[in-house]
């Protein structure tokens, strides 16, 4: 499987994917919160998505880990299969932090290891932050500490509007639903056509074409109003000043090319983290889990054994 990780290929997920358990509960609020647990370990490993992607997008690091670890994650309020809060208001950073809770007492599970991915990294750090005693470690990958639409691109690339601007225009794509239909058709559109080209030239499938496919499926056919709404809900979260209080043993990986999260925060974050690893994929964009799965893999054993013994 080390050869096959490396070269980024697809590996045989059929029978990992037909092992996957999918259940619901319901959170405090009563909102209902769809997950999907899977693999056979003693230990968990809660993953915490970003925002849009699913159980596809830890496909690698499950293979990898699953005869050692159960794996749990779950969908955000307001996204995919979990249902809509009775107000935007309770979708923010924290509400999704007490979901997370919520999914351990309804697992039965007192501690996990924690793995977020972009937004996840900052539900993982919230929830680390607010129930310490139930976070065995972290695993913060390609993820910022907050502020993520004022942080974006940054520093190589300043966007054009200020954050208050950004905020206007996802806001009146919120009040247009039509033509945010209309973009979504037009993505689900090209990524298809960009994906048979590509099988075409190359005769290749690998996890990140896949995983990325997927990802433009998923994100085109939910909410399209909670998913604009959650980046304007992870602008205004932050727990920058509060990152020296995280005690969890955590492990960090950036991607030296990624534009949405620069990899400048994860160094901010490890240096903060007391104790934290950093690990910089210098090559890799915003998707290190699917373009650089052996790297993830090693760097998250060494961290998990450091941890579990």
């Amino acid at each position: 499987m080390k050869e096959s990780l490396s070269r980024g290929y697809v590996e045989p997920y059929e029978d990992l994917l037909a092992g996957v358990e999918q259940r619901s509960f319901p959170s405090d609020d009563g909102t209902r919160i769809a997950y999907a647990a899977v693999g056979r370990g003693p230990e968990t490993i809660v993953l915490a998505n970003g925002l849009g992607g699913r159980l596809y997008a830890w496909l690698p690091i499950i293979q990898a880990f699953r005869h050692r670890y159960r794996f749990i994650t779950w969908d955000y309020r307001g996204l995919f299969d979990s249902a809509s809060p009775e107000t935007i208001k309770r979708m923010s950073v924290p509400d999704h932090a007490a979901d997370l809770r919520a999914l351990l007492d309804a697992e039965g599970v007192q501690a996990a290891h924690l793995c977020g991915w972009s937004m996840g990294v900052q539900v993982s750090l919230e929830f680390a932050l607010t129930h310490p005693e139930r976070v065995r470690s972290l695993v913060l990958i390609n993820g910022t500490y907050g502020h993520a639409l004022s942080t974006a691109f940054q520093p190589l690339l300043r966007l054009p509007l200020s954050p208050v601007a950004l905020h206007t225009v996802l806001e009146s794509f919120i009040a247009a639903p039509r033509a945010t239909d209309a973009v979504a058709t037009l993505a689900r559109a090209q990524t298809q056509a960009l994906f048979w080209l590509r099988k075409r030239l190359t005769r290749k499938r690998s996890t990140f074409t896949l995983g990325l496919r997927q990802y433009v499926n998923d994100v085109t056919r939910t909410d399209h109003r909670n998913y604009l709404h959650l980046f304007q809900q992870i602008d205004a979260h932050s727990v920058y000043h509060l990152l020296p209080e995280v005690t969890a043993p955590t492990l960090v990986i950036s991607g030296g090319l990624d534009p949405l999260t620069p990899s400048y925060q994860s160094r901010h974050i490890a240096r903060r983290i007391p104790g934290a690893r950093h690990v910089s994929i210098k090559l890799g964009s915003h998707f290190v889990v699917l373009e650089r799965p052996r790297v993830v893999v090693d760097a998250m054993e060494a961290h998990l054994r450091a941890v579990d013994g």
